[in-house]
């Protein structure tokens, strides 16, 4: 078969032909009229297959017998069988396009995992700004300064839409004071220890999307961004117990500081198990002794 013959099979090959029914095809719109002996001779087609791939080609359309004995067959024109297989395609295209328009699909939010590993700051700031910008209700906010100020624009809408918000700030607070209660991490200010290199960021909205991340030197970032309740419930008792002891630190900071030391150390310390806690009875009494 000549080489523009054999490039025009290859094409009838990608439109979905074998190469047996691509040759007879080209074969008969070649030479015209012809049995499948002689056609099977023209072509190379092997004599068992040749009756085979007319067979084909007949309910394909792209062929027509024009006699019985001997049987002899003539191929359609280019023109019809070209026009055949756009319609084909196009009712095909149309079939798979209503059935997966009929797929029931996730949302992008539903469809990603529950749980997501951060590994530096972008990646905790996306995930904290889709959180806010998902809020309805409330969002529990802790961070430094610095670290909040790139959540300003995402706070000020989500106030926009009347989302309230619990803040403990370290720091002045980089946004307009927003509606619902923002106390500012006093213990620790002007008190220098290792960890106040460290940054942190702790956010819950709606009590299920959370965003939990931290720096210890202040730089490499790493955390956890989920959509779970529990996470959630853990991450918000956080940041109120914190409220809890600012305020007290805000109604009593001299006897505080008196009995635990600038920025409570001595609390710290106690809490990562480096000195003795004093006895019960014995703290008690100074508490009693300091607020008086």
């Amino acid at each position: 078969m000549p080489d523009t013959g054999e490039a025009l099979v290859e094409r009838l090959v990608r439109l979905g032909f074998s190469q047996y029914e691509g040759r007879a095809y080209v074969g008969l719109l070649a030479r015209g009229e012809q049995t499948g002996y002689g056609l099977a001779n023209a072509t190379g087609v092997p004599q068992p297959k040749i009756y085979e791939t007319l067979r084909r080609l007949l309910e394909r359309g792209a062929i027509v017998r024009t006699s019985e004995r001997p049987a002899r067959y003539v191929a359609m024109s280019s023109d019809t069988l070209l026009g055949a297989l756009e319609h084909d395609f196009l009712r095909r295209l149309q079939q798979a396009r209503e059935e997966l328009a009929r797929l029931p699909r996730l949302s992008a939010q539903a469809a990603r995992p529950m749980s997501r590993r951060l590994s530096d700051w972008e990646a905790v700031l996306a995930e904290a700004r889709d959180a806010l910008a998902r809020a309805e209700t409330k969002v529990y906010l802790s961070g430094r300064s610095e670290d909040l100020r790139a959540l300003a624009e995402s706070v000020t809408a989500a106030l926009r839409r009347g989302v309230t918000f619990v803040v403990i700030h370290f720091g002045p607070l980089p946004f307009a004071v927003p509606r619902g209660r923002t106390i500012r991490h006093a213990s620790t200010e002007g008190t220098l220890y290792r960890s106040h290199r460290a940054h942190h960021l702790a956010m819950v909205s709606d009590s299920q999307h959370v965003v939990w991340a931290f720096a210890r030197d202040g730089v490499t970032w790493q955390g956890l961004a989920a959509d779970d309740e529990v996470l959630a419930t853990v991450v918000k008792s956080y940041v109120r117990h914190d409220l809890m002891i600012q305020r007290i630190y805000v109604d009593l900071p001299e006897q505080l500081k008196e009995l635990y030391g600038p920025g409570l150390l001595e609390l710290a310390k106690i809490a990562s198990g480096r000195a003795d806690a004093e006895p019960q009875q014995a703290s008690h009494s100074r508490v009693r002794q300091a607020s008086r």
